[in-house]
């Protein structure tokens, strides 16, 4: 039960607080006898009445609210602090993101806006990010070579800046490196101790043409071999695609005077074979995105597949506030006893 923003100890206490008015009542009919009785009370009825009459009514008044102070005091207000600890047992995801030319595809578009492959990426990525608040995730990005885009931290604000700053030309190589993309991937994850899961998502558009270290299909068996689970996404459409000019500098579209994107070349689909084939040897799932409503709901099943166990612990220490209300009380009743003692009397 909670009064003035307090919840209370002992909450059946407050039932005092119908005594008041009772006694209020009481006090108002029961008074002392009269000693002399007088036929007509009229030519008295104005000797000293006002001014006594006002201090008995202030008197009661402060005795009343004293007995309301007391009756609260008796009933222990306090306020609770709740202590809440969250014990999380997260999973650590990297994910690794094709950046390579051919993701300035206009596939992904709606009837309403133009929308790229990297900026369809962009949105379902950010939206995943914020889902994971009790895991720690980190990013690699590709084209012709990896780069560490965000080490494993569980800072999501970091690893979404990261992607923000990124565009179609940031990586001076071109082609697509999926082999040793995943293989960075993996070395950042080999050395993690305890029991978290350990998962890796893998975005491209392609098929690798540029991976000399280590092949696709020998990363994803590197990945089963230390226990890391692999889900593979193969976006674009099933069919060769024209990719428009841009500036590699900016990953700006170029236009024509009249709006238009200009064509630069065909680029061919996602090598989704091979990408079925890894996903299946680390323990994953093998998707297909063909626009940005399917990519969403991708990432939306990995998200409901890759839970993360969060136990909470809830402790409440109570503070009391009975001794503030005594006071207050306190300093009603010596009231009371002052005006008692000065109160103006009737001459």
């Amino acid at each position: 039960m909670e009064l003035f923003g307090f919840d209370f100890q002992y909450p059946w206490a407050l039932l005092l607080l119908a005594l008041v008015p009772v006694y209020a009542w009481l006090r108002g009919r029961i008074g002392r006898a009269a000693a002399i009785l007088y036929p007509d009370t009229t030519l008295l009825g104005a000797a000293g009445r006002p001014v006594r009459e006002r201090a008995g009514r202030l008197r009661l008044f402060l005795r009343l609210l004293t007995a309301i102070l007391l009756v609260i005091a008796i009933a222990g207000p306090r306020t609770a602090n709740k202590e809440v600890e969250r014990e999380a047992e997260g999973v650590d995801i990297m994910l690794v993101v094709d950046l390579s030319w051919s993701m300035m595809a206009l596939d992904m578009s709606t009837p309403r806006a133009e929308v790229t492959r990297w900026q369809a990426s962009q949105g379902v990525i950010y939206d995943f990010l914020s889902k994971r608040p009790d895991d720690r995730i980190g990013a690699v990005v590709f084209s012709g070579k990896p780069y560490l885009l965000s080490p494993l931290t569980i800072n999501k604000i970091w690893v979404e800046k990261g992607i923000d700053r990124m565009h179609i030309g940031s990586i001076q190589e071109t082609g697509t490196a999926i082999g040793e993309g995943l293989a960075m991937a993996v070395d950042r994850m080999k050395n993690i101790k305890g029991r978290r899961s350990k998962v890796i998502i893998l975005l491209t558009d392609g098929d690798d043409n540029m991976s000399k270290a280590i092949l696709p299909v020998p990363a994803a068996e590197l990945a089963a071999a230390l226990g890391i689970r692999l889900y593979c996404i193969g976006l674009g459409k099933d069919e060769p695609t024209v990719l428009p000019r841009f500036d590699t500098r900016t990953g700006q579209l170029y236009r024509d005077a009249l709006g238009r994107t200009i064509p630069m070349q065909t680029i061919n689909p996602a090598n989704y074979v091979m990408l079925a084939k890894m996903a299946k040897i680390a323990d994953g799932r093998f998707y297909r995105a063909l626009d940005q409503a399917q990519l969403g709901r991708v990432y939306e099943e990995i998200d409901r597949l890759e839970r993360t166990e969060v136990r909470l612990r809830e402790s409440v220490v109570f503070e009391s506030h009975r001794l503030i209300w005594v006071g207050l009380a306190a300093l009603l009743l010596l009231a009371e006893i002052g005006w008692a003692v000065l109160r103006p009397r009737a001459p």
